[in-house]
């Protein structure tokens, strides 16, 4: 999902996912004696992590952290099928849940975690883990569209919802995420049904509300590239992750970003220990830094998603904040028509098939 605001940084991040520093010997020996090992593989989404958590993770316990990045859920989850081992993973919601479902998670030490107290009430209660008993919320949010002020009044958004999307005034100036799984949801929540949906008469309306807009609007399918598109303002209207939006919105102040009441998807992606882990005890200390005030500081200051942590949120998003202002920071929560996504695989490729349809009718 989504992750562009960050900028690449150091040795940590290139292909051979070596760490940055690594800790002197007395420090390995001591991690070696405390942990039963001086080395962490973290497994993450690519520019997803501040600029220092890494290599001050690495001073402060003696170790050496191989980070690797993934660009999907389904990337991840095909190298856990394939037997690589990982001692953390950020997925998604509906991921973690097929890895819990499938076993291959182990169940948290909260003990080892007692930075768990700095947690956000956001991310607390979460169906996809709700007593964080497998996962630990790393950052969250919602999918919502972004608009050029000047040109969409904030009251026709409030009207229209997701259908502003097919309003022909704006034909040719709109953008959409090229995902099935959030085109759909857009054009379930559109239609007033769940994004979880099974039934088969909601599924064929939303194809049918994608097919239209899609033979009227004349929209572009992007991903990474509406980031920076939005913020030079090229077009009036696209779907985008809050995340995303907020720094489209701290680049360009004519855009604003606007959660349909109709709902929407409130995603987390989250912290968790594979149940192949060589290093768990580690994978805890490592879990537990990330919730400090410094390190969560560093990851949503350089990224731009907003932190689980509660005093990071709180102090990002005051008047004088980096996000001071910025409506897209701090997400919508407790809205009773936005949902998590489950995990459905059989929902999924029908919404895939589907989505090839939508788009092979597009000139």
């Amino acid at each position: 999902m989504k992750k562009f605001f960050a900028l690449m940084l150091c040795a940590t991040f290139t292909l051979s996912a070596v760490g940055c520093s690594g800790g002197s010997d007395t420090g390995s020996e001591e991690a070696v004696e405390k942990y039963g090992s001086d080395t962490l593989k973290v497994f993450n989404w690519g520019e997803y992590i501040g600029e220092d958590v890494i290599s001050n993770f690495e001073d402060e316990y003696g170790v050496t952290v191989i980070y690797e990045m993934f660009d999907s859920n389904e990337m991840m989850y095909t190298k856990l099928q394939a037997g690589d081992k990982y001692d953390v993973l950020v997925p998604s919601d509906y991921m973690i849940e097929r890895l819990k479902g499938e076993g291959m998670l182990q169940e948290l030490d909260k003990s080892l975690i007692p930075n768990l107290e700095n947690l956000t009430n956001d991310v607390i209660g979460l169906d996809f883990d709700p007593d964080q008993t497998y996962s630990v919320p790393y950052f969250y949010g919602t999918v919502g569209i972004v608009y050029n002020k000047n040109n969409v009044p904030l009251e026709l958004l409030e009207e229209q919802g997701w259908n502003i999307l097919k309003n022909t005034d704006y034909k040719g100036s709109v953008y959409i995420y090229d995902s099935e799984r959030d085109s759909f949801m857009v054009a379930l929540k559109a239609l007033g049904y769940s994004m979880n949906t099974e039934d088969e008469t909601e599924i064929q309306e939303a194809y049918d509300w994608l097919l239209d807009l899609n033979n009227t609007m004349e929209p572009a399918y992007v991903t990474d590239e509406v980031i920076d598109a939005m913020a030079g303002g090229v077009k009036d209207l696209a779907v985008v992750y809050s995340g995303d939006a907020a720094y489209i919105l701290s680049e360009n102040e004519d855009m604003g970003y606007f959660t349909p009441n109709e709902g929407t998807n409130l995603w987390c992606d989250a912290m968790v220990i594979p149940a192949n882990s060589e290093n768990p005890l580690l994978a805890h200390e490592f879990i537990n830094n990330v919730l400090t005030y410094d390190a969560s500081y560093d990851n949503s200051y350089t990224v731009g998603y907003t932190s689980s942590n509660d005093e990071v949120k709180t102090d990002l998003s005051a008047e004088d904040g980096e996000f001071g202002g910025n409506e897209a920071y701090v997400p919508r929560s407790g809205y009773e028509y936005d949902e998590v996504f489950h995990d459905n695989q059989t929902l999924r490729e029908k919404l895939s098939s589907l989505w090839i349809k939508v788009k092979s009718t597009n000139s």
